[in-house]
């Protein structure tokens, strides 16, 4: 795991309010509000907001457009979890959290980013807001994809349980104990529903099938936690996808090559506002 440092920048302007009825940290680059399309980081499972460091900053600079960053309930300085996970977790945030949180900003136009279990929340969203017959809801302009999940592979749940037993005490319970309330909570939440075997089912690609914005998927060649079949399965599925690997990059491509990484989105996001 990359051990991140918090950006200045998002730290001077986050903060935590009541979203949808949970206590949600939050922080924005730029006015979000109005017709301008916002760009919405959506964490991966053991991330959260200063997680992301100043990739955010870079691409709302790059591109000239403002941005959100949160972290779900559970990470960061969010409100910790009331009750475990169900095989559910991420179809619950994609149609019920993230609605509340985009409803909350009064974002009207939302480009989503979203990183491994961010990434399958942004692809349910974006599923969800196409069956919709119009309505005060933000539109989803485009989906960012990093190394989303759509079904469970072997690899990843190996690499989980290999986390999981390493856990206590170790190097990753020290990193995560930098970032979340209570990191232990924040693990063992994340790391059951994966590891329960009735998880094994899960699978989102009926959904992707049903996105119809423009999808861009990024995965790591040295993905530790999914095979490249994850991406390209996107491109597949969803009528106006591309997917594209990363050579060298593990599970954060964003953090890893970022420099590659960056160029992907930044061409492709581009040439959707020309």
């Amino acid at each position: 795991m990359i051990e991140p440092s918090p950006c200045p920048e998002l730290a001077a302007t986050t903060r935590c309010e009541r979203v949808g009825g949970e206590t949600i940290e939050y922080a924005t680059i730029g006015a979000v509000a109005g017709d301008r399309s916002v760009l919405v980081f959506l964490h991966e499972g053991l991330g959260c907001l200063a997680m992301w460091r100043d990739f955010p900053q870079h691409m709302a600079r790059s591109l000239d457009l403002p941005a959100v960053v949160s972290s779900r309930r559970g990470y960061g300085g969010s409100e910790t979890f009331a009750t475990p996970f169900t095989t559910s977790f991420m179809h619950d945030e994609a149609r019920q959290a993230l609605p509340a949180l985009l409803a909350h900003l009064g974002i009207r136009r939302a480009i989503l980013v979203g990183h491994s279990d961010g990434g399958s929340i942004a692809l349910l969203h974006a599923a969800t807001a196409a069956q919709r017959d119009g309505g005060a809801a933000p539109t989803i302009a485009a989906v960012v994809a990093l190394a989303p999940h759509l079904f469970v592979e072997p690899v990843c749940i190996d690499s989980i349980a290999a986390a999981a037993a390493a856990f206590p005490d170790g190097r990753l319970a020290r990193a995560l104990g930098r970032y979340h309330r209570d990191p232990q909570l924040t693990f063992r939440t994340w790391s059951d529903i994966w590891l329960d075997p009735e998880f094994l089912a899960w699978n989102i690609e009926s959904e992707v099938a049903q996105v119809r914005c423009p999808v861009l998927a990024l995965q790591g060649t040295e993905d530790q936690y999914g095979t490249l079949r994850q991406i390209e399965r996107v491109a597949e599925l969803a009528p106006d996808a591309r997917a594209v690997a990363i050579p060298g990059a593990r599970h954060s491509p964003h953090l890893e090559q970022p420099g590659r990484t960056a160029s992907e989105i930044i061409a492709f996001l581009g040439a959707l506002q020309q």
